[in-house]
């Protein structure tokens, strides 16, 4: 899920308290906390809620879940940021002017500026300069990038590209770059508004895949939205697994896929097919013993249920299904403490409003 970004003016104590307030919520056996250990605290990802419950949590292990959650490694390096900041802490900044080490920000400069003359001899003159990295926290990603990580404009610093971007990301690939950069930079494109809108989308997945990266990390984070380039990624080779069927709506591979899948693709397929709408996908998924109670799982608006992405985009029919199926009306978002139909609210979506508070009326058997 997004980092809960640290307000201008952090304060320690108060985030001492809500260490506490997560050490006495899962004492409480309350989901949302499980949710937060799971996906913040190393030592229990991928553990089911009944283990978290199950297991002694320490102050220092919500401790260590917050920081995480606020973007920091460590509660140590987070009481840093608060109590010494340096030059990278201003989170107030976009990331290019962070960078401390000068020889990096000209490169990114160079980057930003189209100059592939330029960056062409920055990288000569600095031939080691591709495989340093500089070091960011306070966010949920681009938390260690290379040079050509900034080639994707995500997080968006500029919100836009330069229109050749794509001669620009070669000059770097061919200075020799770690395939961890390499899948790290197509992740980063397949997730960009900035890519898409700048109509150097698809092209940079075709240069980055020729170069070697791997399209199948990057698939299942472009089904949240970007599908025409989780299909670019599919020519590319990227496996069609049961997560990537039901974002697409392919019912027929959803069928073929479903009997071998394991735990977790029916668990992230349950929430794609919620978000998109695809009621038959949700419905042999929930039929197969899927719970629509759990959180999506990360990487997937983990923030929320099924019942959310659903009430949030206005797909009827699959409300009503999680519904017939027991999704429980009064489970809150972490982020904003929101219910689904909260949700819908926001959304401007009056009819699910209604269907839910009704629901939720009926349930309490007003």
């Amino acid at each position: 899920m997004p980092v809960r970004g640290l307000p201008p003016k952090p304060n320690l104590d108060h985030l001492k308290y809500q260490a506490r307030d997560l050490l006495r919520e899962h004492a409480q056996r309350n989901l949302g906390a499980a949710q937060r250990i799971r996906e913040f605290h190393p030592r229990f990802g991928g553990v089911c809620d009944a283990e978290i419950f199950d297991a002694h949590i320490r102050l220092s292990d919500t401790q260590l879940a917050i920081a995480r959650e606020s973007g920091f490694p460590s509660w140590a390096r987070l009481k840093r940021h608060i109590e010494k900041p340096t030059l990278p802490d201003r989170l107030n900044l976009p990331h290019h002017e962070r960078i401390e080490d000068a020889i990096f920000r000209r490169g990114v400069e160079l980057i930003d500026a189209g100059d592939v003359a330029g960056l062409r001899s920055h990288l000569k003159q600095y031939p080691n300069l591709v495989h340093q990295r500089v070091v960011f926290e306070g966010g949920n990603y681009f938390h260690n990038p290379t040079l050509l990580e900034f080639v994707a404009e995500n997080p968006i610093r500029h919100g836009k590209l330069s229109p050749n971007i794509v001669d620009v990301t070669k000059i770097i690939l061919d200075a020799g770059v770690e395939q961890a950069a390499l899948n790290e930079t197509l992740l980063l494109v397949v997730t960009g508004r900035v890519p898409r809108e700048s109509r150097v989308q698809l092209a940079l997945i075709d240069l980055l895949c020729d170069r070697g990266a791997d399209p199948n990390r990057a698939v299942q984070a472009a089904l949240h939205g970007e599908l025409e380039a989780a299909s670019a990624l599919i020519r590319r080779g990227a496996r069609v697994d049961l997560p990537v069927s039901a974002a697409l709506g392919s019912i027929e591979d959803v069928r073929r896929l479903l009997a071998g899948a394991a735990g977790l693709d029916r668990h992230f397929a349950l929430a794609l097919a919620s978000q998109f709408g695809h009621v038959e996908i949700a419905r042999l998924l929930l039929n197969a013993g899927e719970d629509p109670n759990r959180y999506n799982p990360v990487g997937c608006h983990s923030h929320s249920t099924p019942l959310h992405q659903a009430a949030l985009a206005g797909h009827m029919e699959v409300i009503q299904l999680l519904v017939k199926h027991g999704a429980r009306l009064d489970l809150k978002d972490i982020l904003w403490q929101g219910t689904p139909a909260d949700w819908a609210k926001h959304a401007g979506r009056a009819e699910i409003v209604s269907f839910l508070r009704a629901q939720e009326i009926h349930s309490n058997g007003e």
